[in-house]
């Protein structure tokens, strides 16, 4: 027989040891973290995405399983009250459910990316309504499944992306910065013109006022014109009183007679 001390210390040892392996080593399974868009529109008759990404700590491998189901926001419609699964991603093999997305709901994600999205083609108003995307990684099989909203509208009610807003906004800057330039080199030619308009007329106006250069001696060779004379300049004529009586008091009769020509070398 045992003694009681010997239970005594199995009961408050061994216990206690065995729960804190079970805690510290085994540990419990992580939680799988599952991400979808809060909300996504789709224009009446076109492809709807609807994309669901997780992380988990565990390997993925053909355990790894995805559940996609639906539920309405119309109350006649027949999945109102409750969601219902459209379609069931397991062992690399995607299940469709056997219900009105049968023919329309396609996988499109890559599970070893960690990627479980998938795609309604045509989406259709009776879409509208919430999308559950849940995925399990075992051991990793804890976590909350992500939810979107699926809203179908037509095309006038699309709203318009970031990404056409801003390329209007380029084209729009693009175009004015043309105008801009035509604009600016039309002033310029203007300006250009208006000056040498000016510019003509001053000239004009001052060679009207200003005296004309006298002509030039032509020089005896035909078409040659010479700015420098090319013989000696004749000096000026000098005039003198010749008395032709030969007295004092008769009458001076004054003519012109040249004196001297003097010329310069």
């Amino acid at each position: 027989m045992e003694p009681r001390w010997l239970k005594d210390v199995c009961r408050r040892v061994l216990w206690p040891g065995c729960l804190l392996y079970v805690v510290f080593v085994s540990g419990p399974a992580s939680a799988i973290d599952i991400h979808t868009d809060p909300e996504v529109i789709v224009q009446n008759g076109t492809t709807g995405v609807l994309q669901c990404t997780f992380k988990s700590s565990e390997v993925v491998t053909k355990s790894t399983t995805v559940t996609w189901s639906f539920q309405s926001n119309q109350p006649d419609h027949q999945y109102f009250k409750a969601p219902y699964v459209i379609y069931y991603f397991s062992n690399g093999q995607g299940y469709p459910a056997n219900t009105e997305f049968k023919e329309r709901v396609q996988f499109i994600g890559d599970i070893n990316k960690k990627d479980a999205s998938i795609q309604l083609s045509p989406a259709q108003f009776s879409d509208n309504g919430t999308f559950f995307c849940d995925v399990k990684n075992p051991p990793d099989v804890t976590g909350t499944q992500a939810r979107t909203e699926l809203r179908v509208v037509l095309k006038e009610s699309l709203p318009q992306s970031s990404t056409v807003i801003i390329i209007w906004a380029v084209c729009g800057a693009l175009f004015l910065l043309v105008i801009i330039a035509v604009a600016a080199c039309f002033a310029i030619k203007v300006l250009h013109n208006r000056h040498d308009y000016e510019g003509c007329t001053t000239l004009e106006g001052g060679s009207s006022d200003a005296p004309r250069p006298l002509k030039k001696v032509e020089s005896s060779r035909e078409g040659s014109r010479c700015t420098s004379p090319s013989g000696p300049l004749q000096g000026p004529v000098i005039y003198a009183q010749l008395d032709h009586s030969g007295s004092k008091n008769s009458f001076h009769k004054m003519e012109p007679v040249v004196y001297a020509d003097i010329r310069k070398n």
